[in-house]
């Protein structure tokens, strides 16, 4: 068991058996990997615009950040729709967002040296178990985690602790036992904070980064290897 160290005049002296970490924009740059599926839809398409207009559907809030339906209502305001153009962009879409996920540099380092040390790993993502799965695989990752919990096993998304909770039960850790690191203020670190977990702020993952929210998390890192410094790994 490791302890977690204090930075500046903070004393934080508890130990810790696990790291759970959210996977997108966390591990890797899904906003990106989503950005090159968008640019080869609208490419297929031959349509006027560019990926960050069909970014911008999946970004409205009307259906799921990965709802397909997205395409579809682009699509349709582009005056391009068939049943079989769009089931012919879903599948491009799903294989080029796939093919472009990439761990950040030094992710794959960090989690084995935090395995090293005889921490248990685990993600938490919003995302569906199978494309959980695919994309931890996708980036090399995937055997370097004790657990992963995606949101359809509780039926609860972030900043919903449930799916944080059932990952804790799985590790067989309580909460102050845990650290958390995730790239979103409002999803990840609220989340953690709601049971009690130290919170790691992922700053390099977070597009929408702002200076005076740093302060809501215990740490702020701004590359995946400071976790180490933390830890004193």
């Amino acid at each position: 068991m490791q302890k977690v160290n204090g930075v500046g005049d903070r004393k934080v002296t508890r130990k810790v058996k696990a790291v759970i970490f959210d996977m997108d924009n966390t591990l890797f740059d899904f906003i990106e990997a989503k950005l090159k599926a968008c640019r080869a839809v609208v490419e297929y398409l031959g349509v006027d615009g560019d990926e960050e207009g069909l970014l911008k559907y999946f970004l409205r809030g009307i259906h799921g950040f990965e709802d397909l339906e997205n395409i579809a209502d682009y699509m349709r305001d582009k005056g391009v729709y068939s049943q079989g153009k769009f089931e012919e962009c879903c599948r491009i879409y799903e294989e080029v967002k796939l093919e472009s996920i990439e761990p950040y540099p030094h992710v794959k380092e960090t989690l084995e040296k935090l395995r090293g040390v005889g921490l248990k790993l685990a993600v938490v993502t919003d995302a569906m178990n199978g494309h959980a799965i695919s994309r931890l695989r996708k980036a090399g990752l995937l055997h370097l985690f004790d657990v992963v919990v995606s949101a359809d096993m509780t039926g609860r998304k972030k900043p919903d602790p449930d799916s944080i909770k059932l990952a804790l039960q799985k590790l067989s850790v309580n909460a102050k036992e845990a650290i958390l690191v995730g790239d979103s203020v409002r999803r990840d670190i609220q989340a953690g904070k709601k049971i009690g977990m130290v919170t790691v702020y992922a700053a390099y993952g977070d597009r929408n980064f702002h200076e005076n929210r740093k302060g809501e998390a215990d740490f702020v890192i701004e590359r995946p290897d400071k976790i180490l410094e933390i830890i004193k790994v």
